[in-house]
């Protein structure tokens, strides 16, 4: 199991939805993406985004309005 790491702080929609995409494309079953941003409207879609996948969401942190959203594949 490998942890992919994708950074799209200062980034607005869609450009986060499409790197998570990039990511989940390229993760092996069981991979986990974690990914790191701040923009609010994502924190919102990501989510939903996985969840439309049937990607299970592991986790959502924030601090100082920096978010990280884990997803397994």
């Amino acid at each position: 199991m490998a942890e992919i790491y994708v950074d799209v702080r200062g980034e607005t929609c869609p450009v986060p939805l499409v790197e998570m995409r990039k990511a989940v494309r390229k993760a092996q079953p069981g991979d986990v993406i974690a990914i790191t941003g701040n923009n609010a409207a994502s924190k919102k879609e990501i989510p939903m985004a996985a969840d439309a996948l049937s990607l299970a969401v592991t986790s959502i942190e924030e601090q100082d309005g920096t978010w990280t959203i884990k997803i397994q594949k």
